[in-house]
């Protein structure tokens, strides 16, 4: 294989989303089990002989107690991989499958890799957000001493991000609400049944509300003003709350990258080619706008201008992060998240970035657009931005 080779995307499949808290519908479901479901499926949709994979190149936030251990490993023997077929978890917070769809598309790309799967998968209900961290100190002090006020957690820096660019309440709970309209339309329509695989009796993302209104919204309470933080920041005003922020979830999702010399061999159709891709660093305690520098420098690498892109995910950690990066990009909204984002479909973490990216295929091939963009703030002050040509 030529060192040259492209990496294409040859076909991605995600579970429905489930809400990540006891009594969601996949919360009796063992991770490893909801990840080896959405790979066997995978194999299934393609047909391919799993002994021809490479590597499964997987995220996972909350890499603790039934996500710890290289949970990669233990999904592709669960899913009946020969245990010749190697896996390797990473970590790069929310953007976590999205990293490992670089990091398979560069194994590619270098000769290294012929067929690769990355994958992502987050239990929320199982694994709550943060227990990795069980109450400890990740940062140390000598990265607390570089900042001023100290590090905030993400919904403080989603509250930051409000002001700066001054989004109102009333904007952030209709964008909201309008993320929960488009995904209750798009599984009205269908739109999502090329994309997904049952795990069980859970036929729609479990956290879509289709009454939601922004009146409704506007009743919230605040999520992250208390007396700590109003200490800290009292020149905030408060906006930021559950509704128009995305909830915690549990699911997977996986997409098989092969080359295209690959592709052909196999008897493969592929379905969209891996054009550009990049990973950017921003400031820590703002943390969630690396998405802007991300966007910009993806487009740079690729030739290509932002009226280029015909559809976008933008992964809506919070209604303010979207806002703030369309008032910077200047993109035509009416293209981001055309089926509905992340405040209504869900986050579930590490497998957020793999979702995203089966939505943005299906989006492509349903609109008949040639680029896509995916981009995703991360924990940390991190974001990756990915361009896809659909073919």
């Amino acid at each position: 294989m030529s060192a040259t080779s492209s990496a294409v995307i040859v076909d991605a499949v995600r579970t429905p989303l489930a809400k990540g808290k006891p009594g969601g519908a996949y919360s009796e479901i063992h991770p490893v089990d909801l990840h080896a479901h959405v790979l066997a499926a995978l194999v299934d949709r393609t047909g391919i002989d799993p002994a021809v994979v490479d590597d499964v190149i997987s995220g996972a936030v909350g890499q603790i107690g039934e996500q710890s251990g290289n949970t990669a490993r233990w999904a592709l023997l669960g899913a009946g991989f020969p245990e010749s077929v190697p896996g390797v978890t990473v970590d790069r917070q929310c953007g976590s499958s999205q990293q490992a769809l670089h990091f398979a598309a560069q194994g590619v790309i270098a000769g290294a890799y012929d067929v690769a799967i990355a994958s992502g998968i987050e239990s929320m209900s199982r694994i709550p957000i943060g227990s990795q961290f069980q109450g400890k100190d990740f940062a140390g002090s000598k990265v607390g001493s570089r900042y001023e006020r100290g590090l905030v957690p993400q919904g403080v820096s989603a509250e930051l991000i409000a002001n700066r660019w001054d989004l109102s309440r009333a904007s952030l709970d209709e964008f909201s609400a309008e993320s929960h309209q488009r995904a209750a339309r798009a599984w009205k329509d269908g739109l999502f049944e090329s994309q997904v695989t049952y795990v069980n009796d859970l036929r729609t993302d479990e956290t879509i509300r289709p009454e939601t209104t922004a009146e409704t919204l506007a009743g919230l309470r605040l999520a992250f003003k208390n007396d700590l933080w109003e200490a800290r920041y009292p020149e905030l005003d408060w906006r930021v709350t559950a509704g128009n922020s995305s909830p915690v979830n549990d699911g997977a999702a996986a997409l098989l990258v092969t080359s295209e010399d690959a592709a052909h061999k196999l008897g493969l159709t592929p379905r969209a080619r891996v054009h550009s891709f990049a990973v950017v660093g921003d400031d820590p305690i703002f943390m969630l706008t690396g998405i802007i520098p991300a966007t910009q420098k993806v487009l740079a690498k690729a030739g290509l201008t932002i009226d280029d892109i015909d559809a976008f995910e933008v992964n809506e950690a919070f209604a303010s992060v979207v806002l703030a990066w369309q008032k910077e990009t200047g993109a035509d909204l009416a293209k981001v998240n055309i089926n509905g984002g992340a405040i209504a479909i869900g986050h579930p973490l590490g497998a957020s970035g793999a979702r995203l990216m089966t939505t943005l295929i299906n989006n492509l091939e349903q609109t008949g657009g040639r680029y896509g963009l995916q981009v995703m703030c991360e924990a940390g002050g991190l974001a990756n931005a990915t361009i896809i040509e659909r073919l």
